[in-house]
């Protein structure tokens, strides 16, 4: 099934990265699923109502040093329709490895958005094609010094000490200006309904604390 015909992918639409948060934190999921670090930078940096939400295409970049081979196609040739590219890097790379190109082969491909845990670069030309992306920072330098592709389609942690967290190919990444979200797979069906139960009654407990409800009496009638 095309991810733009998948049906979890369409029940997300409506919803933000935190009403996600907020239905895994009910299931228990560390974090609520939040990968800490990890920004919008296109189309606008921080800012604008850009989301993506589509299953993930996981790319594993390792030192160079690493006995690992080097995947023997580029990663960018094989990106699904309705994907999310996620890119994981090796910490404290100052090199970029992601840049233009990549984002306009991925556009051409149908991608919805690229999240690079690592730096890119080419700012400019990702705001020119009005694609977007999410990236831990920005980078001048091309990556082929130190860093090689060394899988595809295979689990990647996030690269940081503040979190253990992973994402698997096909997990759910939902990302907007209130920063990136993975839903595992096999927890979309039960998250889905309670984001839509959530933003009813956060809906509601906004309508009554404008109308003069504290916010203690509102949580308590519409969130009890």
């Amino acid at each position: 099934m095309a991810a733009a015909q998948d049906p979890i992918v369409q029940a997300l639409q409506p919803y933000t990265s935190c009403d996600v948060s907020d239905a895994l934190t009910k299931l228990k999921y560390r974090n609520g699923g939040f990968l800490s670090g990890l920004t919008m930078w296109s189309p606008h940096h921080v800012e604008g109502e850009t989301k993506i939400v589509g299953p993930a295409y996981t790319v594993q970049y390792a030192f160079n040093e690493d006995p690992a081979p080097k995947h023997p196609t580029h990663y960018i040739d094989s990106v699904p329709e309705g994907s999310v590219v996620f890119v994981s890097c090796p910490p404290k790379v100052p090199n970029a490895v992601y840049g233009g190109l990549m984002s306009t082969r991925a556009q051409a491909s149908g991608a919805v958005g690229s999240i690079i845990d690592g730096r890119f670069r080419d700012v400019q030309e990702h705001r020119s094609l009005n694609y977007p992306v999410f990236a831990r920072a920005i980078g001048t330098a091309p990556p082929y010094e130190l860093v090689k592709v060394v899988g595809v389609n295979v689990p990647v942690k996030l690269q940081t000490d503040e979190q253990d967290m992973t994402i698997n190919p096909g997990d759910y990444l939902i990302a907007d200006i209130n920063g990136v979200v993975v839903l595992p797979k096999e927890l979309a069906e039960q998250a889905i309904p309670l984001m839509a139960k959530q933003v009813e009654a956060d809906t509601k407990m906004a309508e009554a604390i404008k109308g003069g409800m504290t916010f203690q009496e509102a949580s308590k009638k519409f969130r009890a």
